[in-house]
């Protein structure tokens, strides 16, 4: 019996066999599907990218594209490895964050950039404009329409309508300016000086008292180096706007840790009293390591060195926090001699006036 098998055709074994997935040779590959594949036809206004410089764009944008990946890989890497439990691992933390975010974006848009000017088609295209200005006709007849309307309304018979109209309008233009007074007053000086000022007091200086207990302070019992107390004037313990700029962190620092940044005339026995109003933008500065004497601003990471008369040391803060003058009375109790030398919280706060006017007294800013 004859094998009819060698009859068939079969293909050559020589011609590599196309991987699947791979589009054929003799089609185009689309976003919608597979099309015949055409020759490219010169379009007026039109310029078609160089094949080898559209190669060399793709792979440096696929090389972009490639390090953003990696990018946001290391970002989430850096957020689950760099924890903000201290000082140091929270600059860590923000540097390796900042930093891999930065290079992400920077390195994706510089691929998008370079795919659309070295693979994408350029285009020049002419705007068609006409006259801007109507012709006579059209001017004729919105004048015509115009003196219509006005004749039709009444306006130019009935002067009383006309008077009282202008009469009613009149009075709208003013106001937007009674919605800006309901705003409230001006701050005018209020925000250069707080209620520890002895002259907003009849001259009395207030003590110093405990937040939340209202109990005053002896500078005896606050002898203790490394303690902190949130504390506010005394009579004010309840009064918001007062506290919004009067609220203080009072520490105790051994002589040996005092910086020349701080004014010890302005301490008492290694007690020093700071604003708690950070001036950056006005967040609580209240959290306290005393193993380096750092003060923190839990909102945006501003730090300042308590040794130092709070000076800056990291953050966005641009000042350091202003330091209340100390002082006891007959009994013991710490009370503030005066009211900071500068204004307290963000330096927006009329800043520049302030320090004018203190260099006019004679005062230290």
């Amino acid at each position: 019996m004859t094998d009819n098998n060698d009859d068939i055709e079969r293909p050559d074994e020589r011609v590599p066999k196309r991987v699947i997935g791979t589009p054929s040779a003799a089609v185009e590959t689309t976003l919608l599907g597979e099309q015949e594949k055409v020759e490219e036809v010169a379009v007026p206004g039109v310029k078609m990218p160089d094949p080898q410089q559209a190669r060399r764009a793709e792979r440096i944008a696929a090389f972009c594209f490639l390090i953003t990946f990696l990018s946001a890989i290391g970002f989430i890497a850096s957020y689950v490895a760099f924890q903000v439990h201290t000082l140091d691992a929270t600059q860590i933390s923000n540097l390796s964050l900042g930093g891999t975010l930065a290079l992400a974006l920077l390195s994706l848009a510089t691929g998008l950039v370079v795919w659309v000017r070295g693979v994408m088609p350029k285009y020049s295209l002419v705007q068609e404009r006409h006259p801007m200005a109507s012709d006579a006709p059209t001017k004729d007849y919105v004048s015509e329409t115009f003196i219509q309307g006005a004749n039709e309304s009444g306006i130019t018979k009935h002067p009383l309508l006309r008077r009282t109209l202008l009469l009613a309008a009149a009075p709208l233009g003013l106001l937007p300016l009674v919605l800006l007074k309901d705003l409230g007053p001006l701050p005018e000086t209020k925000l250069r000086h707080t209620v520890w000022d002895p002259k907003i007091n009849g001259g009395k200086q207030l003590r110093l008292v405990v937040e939340g207990t209202g109990e005053p302070i002896r500078a005896a019992d606050f002898n203790s180096p490394g303690g902190l107390l949130s504390v506010v004037p005394e009579g004010y313990e309840h009064d918001l706007t007062a506290l919004a700029k009067a609220t203080v962190i009072l520490l105790n620092l051994r002589p040996e840790e005092l910086k020349s940044g701080i004014n010890r005339n302005w301490m008492h026995n290694g007690i020093v009293a700071y604003s708690k109003i950070c001036t950056h933008v006005g967040c609580p500065a209240a959290l306290y390591e005393q193993t380096t004497h750092h003060i923190l601003c839990p909102c945006h990471q501003s730090t300042f060195d308590a040794t130092d008369g709070a000076r800056v040391i990291f953050g966005p803060a641009a000042r350091p926090l202003p330091q209340l003058p100390l002082g006891v009375d007959s009994e013991g109790y710490l009370i503030a001699k005066g009211d900071f030398p500068v204004p307290v919280g963000p330096s927006f706060w009329e800043r520049g006036d302030a320090e004018a006017e203190v260099r006019n007294q004679g005062g230290h800013a």
